[in-house]
């Protein structure tokens, strides 16, 4: 099983979209990273690559895939946040991220305070059960620090260096971004519901 750290290291642009493929340009360090067959996060979202040039890749993608993420929003043009699987010797410097988003959740508000950023997103009540304060979640692949929950939404803090050198600089109010909650989180959660029983 791939897993990630949520830690973006590079960004890529679409340039071509359709419901069962995808493909990206991106820098040829990344292109020479990757394997056929190997893994990479795109937004946050585990998919196989299935081809790769000098500049760019391709991913199969599949219904269920469109059906919980935002991928099937995306079109040739737009902006894409990219990580490469974490190895033994990765330095942990996020948190496990499996690449498995849990659902979409629609930018419900963006805040400007002093050189940071403040984004509120609305999420399905049965993903908030899973989100803390000061606890972690993964934002279109990127690991961030909760500030605060409520029933229907969270709120996280964006640093300037994180902001300048990833794509969340060009969200707007409404846009889905996927979301993957602690996976401690989901294990604690589930044997609660099982206990309950």
């Amino acid at each position: 099983m791939y897993m990630f750290t949520g830690i973006i290291t590079d960004t890529g642009i679409v340039s071509k979209a359709s419901r069962t493929r995808l493909s990206f340009s991106a820098r040829p360090r990344l292109i020479r990273a990757l394997t056929q067959g190997g893994s990479i996060a795109v937004d946050g979202a585990c998919l196989t690559v299935v081809a790769k040039g000098k500049n760019s890749f391709s991913t199969d993608i599949m219904d269920e895939t469109i059906q919980r993420t935002n991928l099937g929003y995306l079109k040739a043009g737009c902006g894409v946040n990219l990580e490469l699987p974490a190895t033994a010797t990765s330095f942990l410097s996020g948190h496990i991220v499996q690449g498995h988003v849990d659902g979409v959740g629609t930018v419900e508000r963006i805040q400007k305070k002093s050189a940071d950023h403040v984004l509120a997103i609305g999420i399905a009540p049965a993903l908030t059960r899973c989100i803390v304060p000061k606890g972690s979640v993964t934002v279109n692949g990127i690991s961030l620090t909760v500030i605060g929950v409520g029933k229907k939404n969270f709120s996280v803090g964006i640093i300037p260096h994180t902001w300048g050198t990833t794509m969340l600089r060009d969200l707007a109010r409404g846009a889905p971004v996927n979301v993957e909650v602690d996976v401690l989180a989901k294990y604690i959660e589930k044997l609660i519901k099982k206990r309950k029983i």
